[in-house]
């Protein structure tokens, strides 16, 4: 598969969206981040739509999601174009962290997007402090356990940046699909996250291209091959404070998000 020659101007016509509207399409996303390990109302994102942008960020108080339970400890605004789970008590549920782990709250089968092959793109920039991350990922949706793998399209850590470049992560990590051959790297790139860039993903039953702005960066073979949906989120890691730095609010400003292969 051919490397796609992906710009801030293309728009596949599969699905976009703008963020062009006065709120969330909510027909596409839910905006909460795995909401069955802990409740809708724990785990809802920070986020608003203005200037045709949607900005996801963490204000000064927004709370730990899942404390006590997760480690290290996380702050997290996010939207997801799918989500499901089984009951309360059950461990049927997406992307759990630890074994064992039980629904907390159940969650309706919502498939706002779920893409099978084809492009996504992400076209950003990003606040970020050394304590903060932001990514742009695709997951199995985990009707079956074992379809769970991940397509990262990017991964910023805020802490990896150096003057005007960045390591900029991407590939695949398998969690629990045993088909799956954990591929990730985070090569060093010369860009500035401040600005707006383009970070995008072709892929098929054989292949992932990953590229910025058009230029590709990564190639893994034998991509996950099963219905994914989108995550976007903005994390922050209260533990690696430096003491002077929790005043700090990281955002990420999301300009589109536009894909192929809808299924």
């Amino acid at each position: 598969m051919d490397s796609a020659d992906a710009s801030p101007d293309t728009s596949p016509d599969d699905w976009y969206d703008d963020f062009d509207g006065p709120g969330l399409d909510t027909e596409v996303w839910l905006p909460h981040y795995l909401p069955a390990w802990s409740s809708r109302d724990a785990s809802a994102a920070s986020w608003r739509i203005g200037g045709s942008h949607l900005t996801l960020d963490l204000p000064v108080g927004h709370p730990l999601w899942c404390p006590g339970d997760h480690a290290p400890p996380l702050r997290v605004s996010g939207l997801q174009s799918g989500s499901f789970s089984g009951p309360v008590g059950s461990t049927l549920g997406q992307q759990r962290f630890r074994d064992g782990q039980t629904v907390r709250e159940e969650q309706p089968r919502f498939e706002g997007l779920l893409l099978d092959g084809g492009h996504l793109e992400i076209r950003c920039r990003m606040r970020l402090s050394p304590r903060s991350m932001a990514s742009l990922w695709l997951v199995g949706f985990e009707d079956r356990p074992e379809r769970c793998g991940e397509i990262c399209v990017v991964e910023v850590f805020g802490r990896s940046v150096r003057d005007e470049s960045v390591e900029v992560g991407s590939g695949f990590k398998a969690f629990r699909d045993p088909d799956l051959a954990e591929d990730f790297a985070a090569p060093r790139l010369e860009l500035d996250i401040a600005e707006p860039h383009t970070y995008a993903v072709d892929w098929d039953r054989s292949e992932a291209v990953f590229t910025v702005d058009g230029r590709e960066v990564r190639r893994c073979a034998t991509p996950p091959a099963y219905p994914l949906q989108v995550m976007v989120a903005v994390f922050d890691f209260p533990e690696w404070s430096d003491g002077d730095d929790d005043h700090l609010v990281p955002a990420l400003v999301v300009d589109r998000v536009a894909g192929t292969g809808r299924v």
